[in-house]
């Protein structure tokens, strides 16, 4: 049995490589700025359920989601193509969060998301490294998802879907914007089969790691891209 690791103010982690089978990295610490963006370029995110101490991350398989490898349904072309949705970006973060923790999913990880997660979130989305991919339906909020955008990796968290299609669409309209603007990949953290669906695969943390490193070498898309995605091609 590997050793289970405690945080405590310092800030840093162990190596992934010390994680156990199941992925757990490390236990404790907090959810500050500082120690949840060491974490996510350290290839670990943080889950736990609420009167549990955080538990973080790594997983081996890691999930993810190469934007050129998106796997676009016959009828989700069609669904882009009539134009029933509008997709906006960090205009409404905080409604998508608090969708996101008020609607579970069965069998899919990261969908309960406590009062401090999504406040730690909040703040990152505040100082710009968070954001959220809005659906609209005739002015109403539908579906979105939000998430972590460090270099040229986007970190997804969780999504939401109160039209069928919605989320879909917002992710579908996210990964090709990703693609334009040259990211690595979406980690998607462990297997979904709705995500499988959609191009996702399992990949060696090892692998994993290698290419979240080189992604990092590239400078973080930060602030509001609302804004930034307007004005670009």
């Amino acid at each position: 049995m590997k050793k289970i690791y405690f945080l405590d103010e310092r800030l840093c982690f162990p190596p992934v490589e010390y994680a156990s089978e199941e992925g757990i990295v490390a236990l404790g610490g907090d959810l500050s700025p500082e120690r949840l963006l060491l974490a996510y370029r350290s290839g670990i995110f943080p889950w736990y359920n609420p009167g549990e101490p955080i538990i973080w991350w790594s997983p081996d398989p890691r999930f993810v989601l190469y934007p050129s490898k998106l796997k676009v349904s016959k009828s989700s072309r069609q669904i882009l193509k009539k134009g029933l949705f509008e997709v906006s970006y960090d205009r409404a973060f905080e409604e998508v969060i608090a969708h996101c923790q008020q609607v579970p999913r069965k069998g899919q990880h990261g969908t309960w998301i406590t009062n401090e997660m999504r406040e730690a979130y909040v703040q990152m989305h505040h100082i710009g490294y968070a954001h959220s991919v809005e659906v609209w339906q005739e002015g109403k909020l539908v579906g979105g998802l939000y998430g972590l955008s460090l270099g040229r990796v986007f970190f997804g968290e969780s999504m939401f879907s109160l039209v069928s299609n919605a989320s879909k669409i917002g992710f579908i309209t996210l990964c090709r914007r990703l693609e334009n603007e040259g990211f690595y990949l979406i980690d998607c953290q462990v297997y979904t089969q709705y995500l499988e669906s959609l191009g996702a695969e399992l990949i060696p943390r090892k692998q994993f790691i290698s290419e979240l490193q080189e992604a990092l070498k590239h400078p973080t898309l930060k602030g509001n891209w609302g804004e930034f995605f307007k004005n670009s091609i």
